[in-house]
Protein backbone atom coordinates (compact mmCIF):
# COMPACT_ATOMS: atom_id res chain seq x y z
CA UNK A 1 0.00 0.00 0.00
CA UNK A 2 1.19 3.77 -0.64
CA UNK A 3 2.40 5.33 2.43
CA UNK A 4 -0.69 7.49 3.66
CA UNK A 5 -1.37 10.56 5.96
CA UNK A 6 -2.20 9.27 9.40
CA UNK A 7 -3.01 12.40 10.52
CA UNK A 8 -6.19 13.60 8.34
CA UNK A 9 -9.80 12.93 10.06
CA UNK A 10 -11.08 9.32 8.49
CA UNK A 11 -14.52 9.67 9.51
CA UNK A 12 -15.87 11.41 6.50
CA UNK A 13 -19.72 10.22 7.52
CA UNK A 14 -19.48 8.88 10.52
CA UNK A 15 -18.46 12.08 11.56
CA UNK A 16 -21.90 13.08 11.93
CA UNK A 17 -22.80 10.31 14.49
CA UNK A 18 -19.37 10.14 16.17
CA UNK A 19 -19.49 13.66 17.57
CA UNK A 20 -21.77 16.40 19.31
CA UNK A 21 -23.52 15.37 22.92
CA UNK A 22 -26.97 15.87 20.52
CA UNK A 23 -25.69 12.50 19.24
CA UNK A 24 -26.26 10.63 22.85
CA UNK A 25 -28.89 8.53 21.61
CA UNK A 26 -27.27 7.64 18.58
CA UNK A 27 -23.63 6.49 19.99
CA UNK A 28 -26.40 4.73 22.75
CA UNK A 29 -27.35 2.50 19.93
CA UNK A 30 -23.76 1.59 19.06
CA UNK A 31 -22.40 0.47 22.45
CA UNK A 32 -25.01 -1.60 22.78
CA UNK A 33 -23.13 -3.45 19.75
CA UNK A 34 -19.62 -3.20 21.48
CA UNK A 35 -18.44 0.47 20.10
CA UNK A 36 -16.39 1.92 23.26
CA UNK A 37 -14.94 5.52 23.24
CA UNK A 38 -11.86 4.87 21.23
CA UNK A 39 -14.16 3.19 18.14
CA UNK A 40 -15.91 6.47 17.97
CA UNK A 41 -12.50 8.26 16.57
CA UNK A 42 -11.99 5.62 13.79
CA UNK A 43 -13.50 5.80 10.56
CA UNK A 44 -16.95 3.10 10.31
CA UNK A 45 -16.60 0.74 7.70
CA UNK A 46 -19.01 -1.67 6.35
CA UNK A 47 -18.90 -5.14 5.65
CA UNK A 48 -21.84 -5.99 3.05
CA UNK A 49 -22.43 -9.44 3.09
CA UNK A 50 -24.54 -11.51 0.55
CA UNK A 51 -24.65 -14.51 3.18
CA UNK A 52 -27.31 -16.94 2.34
CA UNK A 53 -28.27 -20.23 2.48
CA UNK A 54 -30.27 -20.72 -0.46
CA UNK A 55 -27.05 -21.09 -2.69
CA UNK A 56 -23.78 -22.39 -2.51
CA UNK A 57 -22.25 -19.70 -3.94
CA UNK A 58 -23.01 -17.51 -0.23
CA UNK A 59 -22.88 -20.06 1.98
CA UNK A 60 -20.01 -19.55 3.24
CA UNK A 61 -19.76 -15.68 3.01
CA UNK A 62 -20.59 -14.98 7.05
CA UNK A 63 -17.36 -16.01 7.98
CA UNK A 64 -15.57 -14.33 4.63
CA UNK A 65 -17.48 -10.83 6.38
CA UNK A 66 -15.81 -11.78 9.58
CA UNK A 67 -12.60 -12.09 8.12
CA UNK A 68 -12.89 -8.73 6.48
CA UNK A 69 -13.99 -7.09 9.49
CA UNK A 70 -10.90 -8.55 11.15
CA UNK A 71 -9.03 -7.00 8.39
CA UNK A 72 -10.56 -3.49 8.57
CA UNK A 73 -10.02 -3.24 13.02
CA UNK A 74 -7.05 -3.89 12.53
CA UNK A 75 -6.21 -1.24 9.85
CA UNK A 76 -7.61 1.05 12.08
CA UNK A 77 -11.21 1.09 11.25
CA UNK A 78 -14.65 0.67 13.17
CA UNK A 79 -16.05 -1.89 11.04
CA UNK A 80 -19.56 -3.43 11.28
CA UNK A 81 -21.05 -6.16 9.31
CA UNK A 82 -24.71 -5.87 7.79
CA UNK A 83 -26.22 -8.05 4.99
CA UNK A 84 -28.18 -8.03 1.80
CA UNK A 85 -30.15 -10.56 0.18
CA UNK A 86 -29.70 -13.42 -2.74
CA UNK A 87 -30.83 -15.81 -4.66
CA UNK A 88 -29.78 -18.78 -6.39
CA UNK A 89 -29.70 -18.71 -10.33
CA UNK A 90 -29.42 -22.11 -10.57
CA UNK A 91 -32.60 -23.62 -8.21
CA UNK A 92 -34.49 -20.77 -10.13
CA UNK A 93 -33.56 -21.86 -13.56
CA UNK A 94 -36.27 -23.07 -15.58
CA UNK A 95 -39.14 -21.72 -13.31
CA UNK A 96 -40.90 -18.67 -12.71
CA UNK A 97 -38.62 -17.61 -9.87
CA UNK A 98 -36.08 -17.07 -12.52
CA UNK A 99 -38.10 -13.76 -13.21
CA UNK A 100 -36.73 -12.38 -10.05
CA UNK A 101 -32.80 -12.84 -10.74
CA UNK A 102 -31.88 -9.52 -12.71
CA UNK A 103 -34.47 -7.77 -10.69
CA UNK A 104 -32.16 -9.09 -7.52
CA UNK A 105 -29.28 -7.28 -8.89
CA UNK A 106 -31.20 -3.80 -8.54
CA UNK A 107 -32.71 -5.00 -4.63
CA UNK A 108 -29.12 -5.69 -3.44
CA UNK A 109 -27.36 -2.41 -4.91
CA UNK A 110 -30.30 -0.71 -3.26
CA UNK A 111 -30.11 -2.26 -0.05
CA UNK A 112 -26.27 -1.49 0.12
CA UNK A 113 -26.99 1.69 -1.01
CA UNK A 114 -29.82 2.55 1.73
CA UNK A 115 -27.63 1.02 4.73
CA UNK A 116 -24.59 2.86 3.88
CA UNK A 117 -26.75 5.84 3.35
CA UNK A 118 -28.71 5.43 6.58
CA UNK A 119 -25.97 4.80 9.10
CA UNK A 120 -23.52 7.30 7.33
CA UNK A 121 -20.53 4.89 6.96
CA UNK A 122 -17.25 6.03 5.74
CA UNK A 123 -16.19 3.23 3.58
CA UNK A 124 -17.56 -0.53 2.54
CA UNK A 125 -16.44 -4.00 1.85
CA UNK A 126 -18.58 -5.48 -0.24
CA UNK A 127 -18.17 -9.63 -0.57
CA UNK A 128 -20.57 -11.02 -3.59
CA UNK A 129 -21.19 -14.69 -4.49
CA UNK A 130 -24.01 -15.96 -6.94
CA UNK A 131 -23.89 -13.95 -10.20
CA UNK A 132 -26.19 -11.08 -9.14
CA UNK A 133 -24.25 -10.31 -5.93
CA UNK A 134 -21.56 -9.06 -8.23
CA UNK A 135 -22.99 -6.56 -10.66
CA UNK A 136 -25.63 -5.61 -7.29
CA UNK A 137 -22.52 -4.94 -5.20
CA UNK A 138 -20.60 -2.34 -7.94
CA UNK A 139 -23.50 -0.63 -8.80
CA UNK A 140 -24.04 0.20 -4.94
CA UNK A 141 -20.07 0.98 -4.64
CA UNK A 142 -20.65 3.19 -8.16
CA UNK A 143 -23.59 5.44 -6.51
CA UNK A 144 -21.91 6.07 -3.71
CA UNK A 145 -18.51 6.67 -4.70
CA UNK A 146 -16.94 5.85 -1.46
CA UNK A 147 -13.98 4.21 -0.53
CA UNK A 148 -14.47 0.10 -1.51
CA UNK A 149 -13.23 -2.88 -2.34
CA UNK A 150 -15.02 -5.87 -3.82
CA UNK A 151 -14.53 -9.64 -2.88
CA UNK A 152 -15.44 -12.65 -4.80
CA UNK A 153 -16.40 -15.46 -2.46
CA UNK A 154 -14.58 -17.48 -5.07
CA UNK A 155 -15.10 -20.66 -7.06
CA UNK A 156 -16.32 -24.08 -6.47
CA UNK A 157 -14.59 -27.16 -6.88
CA UNK A 158 -15.18 -29.15 -9.51
CA UNK A 159 -17.57 -32.07 -9.07
CA UNK A 160 -16.83 -35.67 -9.92
CA UNK A 161 -18.70 -38.52 -11.49
CA UNK A 162 -17.25 -41.76 -12.38
CA UNK A 163 -13.93 -40.73 -12.88
CA UNK A 164 -15.18 -37.39 -15.03
CA UNK A 165 -14.97 -33.57 -13.71
CA UNK A 166 -18.95 -32.27 -13.98
CA UNK A 167 -20.38 -29.31 -12.39
CA UNK A 168 -24.03 -27.78 -12.30
CA UNK A 169 -24.23 -27.71 -16.01
CA UNK A 170 -23.27 -31.19 -16.67
CA UNK A 171 -26.44 -31.63 -14.57
CA UNK A 172 -28.60 -29.20 -16.89
CA UNK A 173 -27.42 -31.02 -19.91
CA UNK A 174 -28.15 -34.44 -18.63
CA UNK A 175 -31.36 -33.06 -18.55
CA UNK A 176 -31.82 -33.17 -22.84
CA UNK A 177 -29.59 -37.12 -22.52
CA UNK A 178 -32.19 -38.51 -20.66
CA UNK A 179 -34.80 -37.13 -22.55
CA UNK A 180 -33.03 -38.62 -25.53
CA UNK A 181 -32.44 -42.23 -23.87
CA UNK A 182 -28.80 -41.33 -23.84
CA UNK A 183 -28.65 -42.06 -20.49
CA UNK A 184 -30.66 -43.72 -17.84
CA UNK A 185 -32.47 -42.37 -14.77
CA UNK A 186 -29.38 -43.99 -12.11
CA UNK A 187 -27.11 -41.71 -14.40
CA UNK A 188 -29.12 -38.64 -14.28
CA UNK A 189 -29.41 -39.10 -10.83
CA UNK A 190 -25.14 -39.83 -9.94
CA UNK A 191 -24.80 -36.47 -11.65
CA UNK A 192 -27.05 -34.49 -9.83
CA UNK A 193 -26.01 -36.07 -6.58
CA UNK A 194 -21.76 -35.09 -7.59
CA UNK A 195 -22.51 -31.55 -9.49
CA UNK A 196 -21.86 -29.70 -6.67
CA UNK A 197 -19.39 -30.84 -3.96
CA UNK A 198 -19.37 -27.81 -1.49
CA UNK A 199 -19.70 -24.21 -1.32
CA UNK A 200 -18.50 -21.47 -4.22
CA UNK A 201 -19.95 -20.25 -7.42
CA UNK A 202 -20.14 -22.32 -10.74
CA UNK A 203 -16.81 -23.13 -11.84
CA UNK A 204 -16.02 -22.54 -15.30
CA UNK A 205 -16.17 -19.34 -16.87
CA UNK A 206 -20.15 -18.74 -15.92
CA UNK A 207 -21.47 -15.15 -15.17
CA UNK A 208 -20.12 -15.60 -11.58
CA UNK A 209 -16.49 -16.63 -12.76
CA UNK A 210 -16.54 -13.26 -15.90
CA UNK A 211 -17.95 -10.63 -13.50
CA UNK A 212 -15.39 -11.56 -10.64
CA UNK A 213 -12.52 -11.50 -13.24
CA UNK A 214 -13.93 -8.45 -15.06
CA UNK A 215 -14.27 -6.50 -11.45
CA UNK A 216 -10.47 -7.46 -10.34
CA UNK A 217 -9.20 -6.27 -14.10
CA UNK A 218 -11.53 -2.97 -13.60
CA UNK A 219 -8.90 -2.44 -10.13
CA UNK A 220 -11.83 -3.08 -7.81
CA UNK A 221 -10.22 -6.23 -5.96
CA UNK A 222 -7.57 -7.49 -4.47
CA UNK A 223 -5.11 -9.39 -7.22
CA UNK A 224 -5.53 -12.54 -7.55
CA UNK A 225 -8.73 -12.60 -5.64
CA UNK A 226 -10.98 -13.41 -8.59
CA UNK A 227 -9.56 -17.01 -8.81
CA UNK A 228 -9.06 -18.28 -5.52
CA UNK A 229 -11.07 -20.95 -4.59
CA UNK A 230 -14.07 -20.36 -2.10
CA UNK A 231 -12.80 -23.36 0.06
CA UNK A 232 -9.32 -22.14 0.54
CA UNK A 233 -7.23 -20.31 2.98
CA UNK A 234 -6.42 -17.48 0.23
CA UNK A 235 -9.92 -16.99 0.08
CA UNK A 236 -10.19 -15.62 3.77
CA UNK A 237 -6.99 -14.00 3.30
CA UNK A 238 -8.27 -11.71 0.51
CA UNK A 239 -11.10 -10.99 2.93
CA UNK A 240 -8.77 -9.76 5.39
CA UNK A 241 -6.57 -8.09 2.95
CA UNK A 242 -9.80 -6.17 1.27
CA UNK A 243 -11.08 -4.93 5.03
CA UNK A 244 -7.25 -3.54 5.82
CA UNK A 245 -7.11 -1.84 2.05
CA UNK A 246 -10.26 -0.18 2.37
CA UNK A 247 -8.54 1.83 5.42
CA UNK A 248 -5.94 2.86 3.28
CA UNK A 249 -8.27 3.75 0.48
CA UNK A 250 -9.80 6.20 2.90
CA UNK A 251 -5.99 7.52 4.15
CA UNK A 252 -5.19 8.43 0.77
CA UNK A 253 -8.91 9.90 -0.11
CA UNK A 254 -9.23 6.92 -3.29
CA UNK A 255 -12.74 6.57 -4.43
CA UNK A 256 -14.72 4.44 -6.87
CA UNK A 257 -14.69 7.25 -9.34
CA UNK A 258 -10.74 7.44 -9.33
CA UNK A 259 -10.28 3.46 -10.43
CA UNK A 260 -13.66 2.94 -12.65
CA UNK A 261 -12.60 5.21 -15.65
CA UNK A 262 -13.65 4.51 -18.97
CA UNK A 263 -10.45 2.64 -19.80
CA UNK A 264 -10.66 0.40 -16.96
CA UNK A 265 -13.97 -0.63 -18.28
CA UNK A 266 -12.28 -0.96 -21.52
CA UNK A 267 -9.55 -3.58 -19.40
CA UNK A 268 -12.61 -5.50 -17.67
CA UNK A 269 -14.11 -5.90 -21.31
CA UNK A 270 -10.78 -7.10 -22.53
CA UNK A 271 -10.89 -9.77 -19.91
CA UNK A 272 -13.92 -10.46 -20.64
CA UNK A 273 -13.22 -11.48 -24.09
CA UNK A 274 -10.15 -13.07 -24.06
CA UNK A 275 -11.47 -15.65 -21.09
CA UNK A 276 -14.48 -16.25 -23.30
CA UNK A 277 -16.63 -14.85 -20.66
CA UNK A 278 -20.61 -14.56 -20.00
CA UNK A 279 -22.65 -12.45 -22.26
CA UNK A 280 -24.27 -10.60 -18.77
CA UNK A 281 -21.01 -9.27 -18.51
CA UNK A 282 -22.17 -7.10 -21.55
CA UNK A 283 -25.54 -6.50 -19.48
CA UNK A 284 -23.77 -6.04 -16.19
CA UNK A 285 -20.95 -3.96 -17.03
CA UNK A 286 -23.50 -1.42 -18.77
CA UNK A 287 -25.32 -1.09 -15.61
CA UNK A 288 -21.97 0.04 -13.62
CA UNK A 289 -20.78 2.27 -16.08
CA UNK A 290 -24.37 3.75 -16.11
CA UNK A 291 -24.06 3.86 -11.85
CA UNK A 292 -20.60 5.21 -12.13
CA UNK A 293 -21.32 7.54 -14.51
CA UNK A 294 -18.88 6.26 -17.92
CA UNK A 295 -20.33 6.27 -20.94
CA UNK A 296 -19.91 2.76 -21.97
CA UNK A 297 -22.51 1.49 -24.94
CA UNK A 298 -22.42 -1.60 -27.26
CA UNK A 299 -19.89 0.21 -29.50
CA UNK A 300 -17.48 -0.41 -26.59
CA UNK A 301 -17.84 -4.16 -26.54
CA UNK A 302 -17.82 -4.55 -30.89
CA UNK A 303 -14.48 -2.16 -30.99
CA UNK A 304 -13.11 -4.40 -28.16
CA UNK A 305 -14.19 -7.68 -29.34
CA UNK A 306 -12.78 -6.75 -32.99
CA UNK A 307 -8.65 -6.20 -31.49
CA UNK A 308 -8.86 -9.16 -28.80
CA UNK A 309 -8.23 -12.65 -29.39
CA UNK A 310 -9.77 -15.82 -27.25
CA UNK A 311 -7.81 -17.52 -25.57
CA UNK A 312 -8.98 -19.38 -22.61
CA UNK A 313 -9.98 -22.66 -22.96
CA UNK A 314 -12.66 -22.67 -20.32
CA UNK A 315 -16.06 -24.17 -20.25
CA UNK A 316 -18.69 -23.72 -21.44
CA UNK A 317 -16.89 -24.56 -24.64
CA UNK A 318 -13.99 -25.59 -23.38
CA UNK A 319 -12.07 -27.55 -21.43
CA UNK A 320 -11.08 -25.94 -18.06
CA UNK A 321 -12.76 -24.24 -15.34
CA UNK A 322 -11.70 -21.41 -12.72
CA UNK A 323 -10.08 -23.64 -10.08
CA UNK A 324 -7.65 -24.61 -12.48
CA UNK A 325 -6.87 -21.03 -14.02
CA UNK A 326 -5.91 -20.37 -10.17
CA UNK A 327 -3.33 -23.54 -10.28
CA UNK A 328 -2.04 -21.89 -14.11
CA UNK A 329 -1.21 -18.66 -12.51
CA UNK A 330 -4.44 -16.65 -11.69
CA UNK A 331 -6.27 -13.78 -13.91
CA UNK A 332 -3.66 -11.31 -12.66
CA UNK A 333 -0.71 -13.87 -14.79
CA UNK A 334 -3.64 -13.34 -17.50
CA UNK A 335 -3.48 -9.77 -17.48
CA UNK A 336 0.53 -9.88 -16.99
CA UNK A 337 0.30 -11.48 -20.71
CA UNK A 338 -2.37 -9.24 -22.07
CA UNK A 339 -0.72 -5.76 -20.62
CA UNK A 340 2.79 -7.23 -21.52
CA UNK A 341 1.44 -7.17 -25.45
CA UNK A 342 -0.71 -3.85 -25.43
CA UNK A 343 -4.03 -5.02 -24.76
CA UNK A 344 -4.88 -3.44 -21.55
CA UNK A 345 -4.11 -0.07 -19.91
CA UNK A 346 -1.32 -0.13 -17.10
CA UNK A 347 -1.83 3.06 -16.07
CA UNK A 348 -5.10 2.47 -14.35
CA UNK A 349 -5.56 3.05 -10.58
CA UNK A 350 -6.27 0.64 -8.66
CA UNK A 351 -7.40 -0.82 -4.64
CA UNK A 352 -4.01 -1.26 -3.61
CA UNK A 353 -3.20 2.43 -4.23
CA UNK A 354 -0.96 1.51 -6.90
CA UNK A 355 -1.74 1.33 -10.59
CA UNK A 356 -2.74 -2.02 -13.18
CA UNK A 357 1.26 -2.41 -14.16
CA UNK A 358 2.37 -2.09 -10.99
CA UNK A 359 0.50 -4.47 -9.55
CA UNK A 360 1.03 -7.13 -12.16
CA UNK A 361 5.06 -6.75 -11.81
CA UNK A 362 4.76 -8.60 -8.49
CA UNK A 363 2.82 -11.37 -10.30
CA UNK A 364 4.21 -14.34 -11.50
CA UNK A 365 3.43 -15.28 -15.26
CA UNK A 366 1.70 -18.54 -16.16
CA UNK A 367 3.09 -21.05 -14.87
CA UNK A 368 5.14 -23.29 -17.93
CA UNK A 369 3.17 -26.17 -19.60
CA UNK A 370 -0.32 -24.72 -18.53
CA UNK A 371 -2.88 -25.56 -20.80
CA UNK A 372 -5.88 -23.47 -19.57
CA UNK A 373 -4.48 -20.29 -21.80
CA UNK A 374 -3.15 -20.94 -25.42
CA UNK A 375 -0.38 -18.61 -26.63
CA UNK A 376 -1.86 -15.42 -27.95
CA UNK A 377 -0.40 -15.84 -31.33
CA UNK A 378 -2.31 -19.44 -31.87
CA UNK A 379 -5.63 -18.18 -29.86
CA UNK A 380 -8.60 -19.97 -29.93
CA UNK A 381 -10.16 -17.36 -32.15
CA UNK A 382 -8.70 -14.76 -33.35
CA UNK A 383 -11.71 -12.10 -32.25
CA UNK A 384 -13.25 -12.23 -29.01
CA UNK A 385 -16.39 -14.46 -28.87
CA UNK A 386 -18.82 -12.05 -27.07
CA UNK A 387 -20.31 -10.75 -30.44
CA UNK A 388 -22.60 -7.67 -30.66
CA UNK A 389 -25.40 -8.36 -33.76
CA UNK A 390 -27.86 -5.57 -35.68
CA UNK A 391 -30.20 -6.16 -38.14
CA UNK A 392 -33.78 -5.71 -38.71
CA UNK A 393 -34.60 -8.10 -36.15
CA UNK A 394 -32.29 -6.40 -33.58
CA UNK A 395 -32.25 -2.52 -34.40
CA UNK A 396 -30.40 -1.34 -31.08
CA UNK A 397 -28.33 -4.35 -30.34
CA UNK A 398 -27.83 -8.49 -29.70
CA UNK A 399 -24.91 -10.52 -27.98
CA UNK A 400 -24.08 -13.60 -29.20
CA UNK A 401 -21.11 -16.42 -27.61
CA UNK A 402 -19.37 -18.11 -30.68
CA UNK A 403 -16.45 -19.86 -28.67
CA UNK A 404 -16.49 -23.58 -29.65
CA UNK A 405 -18.94 -23.03 -32.35
CA UNK A 406 -18.44 -24.83 -36.03
CA UNK A 407 -20.76 -22.77 -37.78
CA UNK A 408 -20.85 -18.85 -37.04
CA UNK A 409 -23.49 -18.79 -39.82
CA UNK A 410 -27.27 -20.46 -39.47
CA UNK A 411 -30.38 -19.81 -41.40
CA UNK A 412 -33.83 -21.11 -40.70
CA UNK A 413 -37.26 -21.20 -40.12
CA UNK A 414 -38.74 -19.32 -37.19
CA UNK A 415 -40.62 -21.85 -34.23
CA UNK A 416 -41.73 -18.33 -32.45
CA UNK A 417 -42.80 -19.53 -28.77
CA UNK A 418 -43.97 -16.50 -26.46
CA UNK A 419 -42.36 -17.72 -23.31
CA UNK A 420 -39.93 -20.40 -22.28
CA UNK A 421 -41.99 -23.10 -20.86
CA UNK A 422 -43.60 -23.19 -23.95
CA UNK A 423 -40.38 -23.54 -26.08
CA UNK A 424 -39.21 -26.12 -23.49
CA UNK A 425 -42.36 -28.59 -23.89
CA UNK A 426 -41.78 -28.55 -27.58
CA UNK A 427 -38.21 -29.19 -27.41
CA UNK A 428 -39.07 -31.95 -25.10
CA UNK A 429 -41.62 -33.31 -27.24
CA UNK A 430 -39.21 -33.01 -30.43
CA UNK A 431 -41.53 -30.79 -31.88
CA UNK A 432 -38.07 -28.68 -32.88
CA UNK A 433 -36.23 -30.00 -35.38
CA UNK A 434 -32.41 -29.53 -36.91
CA UNK A 435 -32.36 -26.51 -39.30
CA UNK A 436 -34.95 -24.79 -37.08
CA UNK A 437 -34.73 -21.28 -35.32
CA UNK A 438 -36.43 -21.11 -31.72
CA UNK A 439 -37.88 -17.70 -30.95
CA UNK A 440 -38.98 -17.10 -27.31
CA UNK A 441 -40.32 -13.69 -26.86
CA UNK A 442 -41.52 -11.69 -24.47
CA UNK A 443 -39.19 -12.74 -21.96
CA UNK A 444 -37.22 -9.40 -22.06
CA UNK A 445 -36.57 -6.76 -18.68
CA UNK A 446 -40.29 -5.67 -19.01
CA UNK A 447 -41.68 -8.75 -21.03
CA UNK A 448 -40.90 -11.13 -18.41
CA UNK A 449 -40.17 -9.28 -16.25
CA UNK A 450 -36.59 -9.76 -15.12
CA UNK A 451 -34.88 -10.71 -18.58
CA UNK A 452 -35.03 -14.84 -17.37
CA UNK A 453 -31.73 -16.31 -18.17
CA UNK A 454 -32.34 -19.67 -20.61
CA UNK A 455 -29.93 -21.89 -19.44
CA UNK A 456 -32.15 -24.71 -19.20
CA UNK A 457 -33.47 -24.62 -22.90
CA UNK A 458 -30.31 -24.39 -24.22
CA UNK A 459 -28.94 -27.03 -21.83
CA UNK A 460 -31.88 -29.58 -23.27
CA UNK A 461 -30.95 -28.73 -26.79
CA UNK A 462 -27.13 -29.75 -26.05
CA UNK A 463 -28.48 -32.41 -24.32
CA UNK A 464 -30.67 -33.72 -27.24
CA UNK A 465 -27.86 -33.41 -29.64
CA UNK A 466 -29.16 -30.02 -30.98
CA UNK A 467 -26.89 -27.55 -29.65
CA UNK A 468 -25.09 -26.49 -33.32
CA UNK A 469 -27.93 -27.63 -35.13
CA UNK A 470 -30.47 -25.62 -33.83
CA UNK A 471 -30.73 -21.39 -33.28
CA UNK A 472 -32.36 -19.84 -30.79
CA UNK A 473 -32.97 -15.92 -30.45
CA UNK A 474 -34.50 -14.27 -27.56
CA UNK A 475 -35.31 -11.18 -26.27
CA UNK A 476 -34.14 -12.80 -22.66
CA UNK A 477 -30.45 -13.58 -21.49
CA UNK A 478 -28.39 -16.68 -20.81
CA UNK A 479 -26.45 -18.19 -18.18
CA UNK A 480 -22.58 -18.20 -18.76
CA UNK A 481 -23.01 -22.00 -18.69
CA UNK A 482 -25.08 -21.73 -22.19
CA UNK A 483 -23.27 -22.53 -25.47
CA UNK A 484 -24.35 -23.39 -29.06
CA UNK A 485 -26.21 -21.08 -31.78
CA UNK A 486 -27.63 -18.93 -29.62
CA UNK A 487 -28.84 -15.26 -29.69
CA UNK A 488 -29.87 -12.90 -26.37
CA UNK A 489 -30.50 -9.27 -25.15
CA UNK A 490 -32.27 -9.30 -28.55
CA UNK A 491 -33.65 -5.18 -28.50
CA UNK A 492 -36.00 -4.13 -28.32
CA UNK A 493 -37.70 -6.75 -26.94
CA UNK A 494 -40.96 -7.81 -27.72
CA UNK A 495 -42.90 -6.15 -25.10
CA UNK A 496 -42.23 -2.80 -25.66
CA UNK A 497 -43.37 -3.84 -29.89
CA UNK A 498 -39.33 -4.82 -31.50
CA UNK A 499 -39.85 -6.50 -34.52
CA UNK A 500 -38.75 -9.94 -32.51
CA UNK A 501 -42.75 -9.12 -31.51
CA UNK A 502 -43.57 -9.50 -35.05
CA UNK A 503 -42.35 -12.80 -36.14
CA UNK A 504 -44.29 -15.54 -37.60
CA UNK A 505 -43.64 -19.44 -37.59
CA UNK A 506 -41.79 -20.19 -40.82
CA UNK A 507 -39.85 -16.75 -40.81
CA UNK A 508 -36.72 -17.16 -42.30
CA UNK A 509 -34.01 -15.86 -40.04
CA UNK A 510 -30.27 -15.27 -40.24
CA UNK A 511 -27.47 -15.16 -37.19
CA UNK A 512 -24.43 -14.97 -39.14
CA UNK A 513 -21.42 -14.12 -36.20
CA UNK A 514 -18.79 -13.21 -39.01
CA UNK A 515 -21.24 -10.20 -40.37
CA UNK A 516 -22.62 -9.47 -37.15
CA UNK A 517 -26.40 -9.74 -38.51
CA UNK A 518 -29.65 -10.77 -36.98
CA UNK A 519 -32.11 -10.58 -39.85
CA UNK A 520 -35.44 -12.02 -40.71
CA UNK A 521 -36.34 -12.23 -44.82
CA UNK A 522 -39.25 -10.30 -44.49
CA UNK A 523 -39.98 -7.08 -46.04
CA UNK A 524 -40.30 -3.87 -44.60
CA UNK A 525 -43.82 -3.35 -45.94
CA UNK A 526 -44.91 -6.39 -44.02
CA UNK A 527 -43.11 -5.71 -40.86
CA UNK A 528 -45.24 -2.39 -41.11
CA UNK A 529 -48.40 -4.47 -42.01
CA UNK A 530 -47.85 -6.82 -38.88
CA UNK A 531 -47.00 -3.83 -36.61
CA UNK A 532 -50.19 -2.34 -37.02
CA UNK A 533 -51.88 -5.61 -35.82
CA UNK A 534 -49.79 -5.65 -33.27
CA UNK A 535 -50.96 -5.21 -29.48
CA UNK A 536 -48.81 -4.57 -26.39
CA UNK A 537 -49.75 -7.39 -24.21
CA UNK A 538 -50.49 -6.32 -20.27
CA UNK A 539 -47.56 -6.47 -18.26
CA UNK A 540 -47.43 -10.18 -16.30
CA UNK A 541 -47.58 -8.83 -12.71
CA UNK A 542 -49.63 -5.73 -11.11
CA UNK A 543 -48.15 -5.77 -7.90
CA UNK A 544 -44.87 -6.06 -6.17
CA UNK A 545 -40.91 -5.89 -6.64
CA UNK A 546 -41.66 -7.29 -10.37
CA UNK A 547 -44.46 -4.65 -11.04
CA UNK A 548 -42.14 -1.93 -10.37
CA UNK A 549 -38.90 -3.49 -11.78
CA UNK A 550 -41.14 -3.46 -14.99
CA UNK A 551 -42.37 -0.45 -14.97
CA UNK A 552 -38.59 1.09 -13.98
CA UNK A 553 -36.44 -1.09 -16.07
CA UNK A 554 -34.66 0.36 -19.30
CA UNK A 555 -33.81 -1.65 -22.05
CA UNK A 556 -30.58 -4.57 -21.89
CA UNK A 557 -28.74 -2.51 -24.65
CA UNK A 558 -28.76 0.18 -21.69
CA UNK A 559 -28.23 -2.39 -19.38
CA UNK A 560 -31.39 -3.00 -17.72
CA UNK A 561 -31.24 -0.54 -15.17
CA UNK A 562 -33.91 1.14 -13.42
CA UNK A 563 -32.38 3.99 -12.18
Amino acid sequence: MVPADSKRDLRIRSIVISEGSERTPNRAYLRSLGFRDEDFQKPMIGIASTWSEVTPCNVHIDELARRAKAGAREAGGAPIIFNTITVSDGIAMGTEGMRYSLPSREVIADSIETVMGAERLDALVAIGGCDKNMPGCMIAISRLNLPAVFVYGGTIRPGEWKGRNIDIVSAFEAVGQYNKGAIDRDELYGIECHACPGAGSCGGMYTANTMASAIEAMGMSLPGSSSNPAESPLKAEDCFKAGQAVVCLLEQGISPKDIMTKKAFENAITVVMALGGSTNAVLHLLAIAHSIGVELSLDDFDRIQKRVPHIGDLKPSGRYVMEDLHRAGGVPAVMKLLLEKGYLHGDCLTVTGKTLAENLAEWEPLKPGQQVIVPLDKPLRETGPLVILRGNLAPEGAVAKVSGLKQTRFTGPAKVFDGEQAATEAILNDRVQPGDVVVIRYEGPKGGPGMPEMLSVTAILVGKGLGESVGLITDGRFSGGTHGMVVGHVCPEAQVGGPIALLQDGDLITIDADRQELSVAVSDEELARRRQAWQEPPLRYQRGVLAKYARLVSSASRGAVTD
